[in-house]
């Protein structure tokens, strides 16, 4: 019974036709074109894998540079003549040549200053309506000829 199968089996044409050098010669190049197009896919997403790794790492460098030079014109601007007056004036008290200078106690300039922090509160928004109606209310003051004053 089951040699009647395996018989079967090799006489079906679909198994008949690898006894043919020219179907084992296709199908071993056919086996071959899928490894190498495998193996091509990997290449290709490690390249791109690779090259976004490089890119991130070229604006990461750029950054840095940019930080360096920052704080280069920083270092120079602190060796000006410049900063080095407005340090001695702030931490020393020294003033100009023909300068004459006041010292005021920070109590009293103080309560003559704008208290900054309510200003820099935004301002509460206006509640607006809905486009749909706003569009709506436009129309009807166009047909009855009304001033829009909203």
């Amino acid at each position: 019974m089951m040699i009647e199968k395996i018989n079967n089996l090799i006489k079906h044409p679909f198994v008949q036709q690898f006894k043919d050098v020219r179907v084992i010669g296709f199908t071993v190049f056919g086996v071959l074109v899928l490894l190498v197009t495998w193996s091509g896919i990997g290449v290709i997403e490690a390249n791109y894998q690779l090259q976004k790794q490089i890119s991130a790492l070229q604006q990461q460098n750029e950054v840095y540079e940019l930080q360096n030079k920052n704080m280069k014109l920083g270092n120079e601007y602190f060796r000006t003549d410049e900063y080095l007056e407005l340090q001695a004036r702030r931490q020393f008290g020294k003033a100009a040549p023909g300068e004459t200078l006041l010292l005021v106690p920070k109590k009293v300039a103080l309560a003559h200053t704008v208290d900054l922090s309510s200003k820099n509160k935004p301002a509460p928004k206006a509640v607006q309506k809905p486009l749909y109606q706003r569009n709506f209310e436009a129309w009807i003051d166009f047909l009855f000829r009304r001033q829009a004053t909203r």
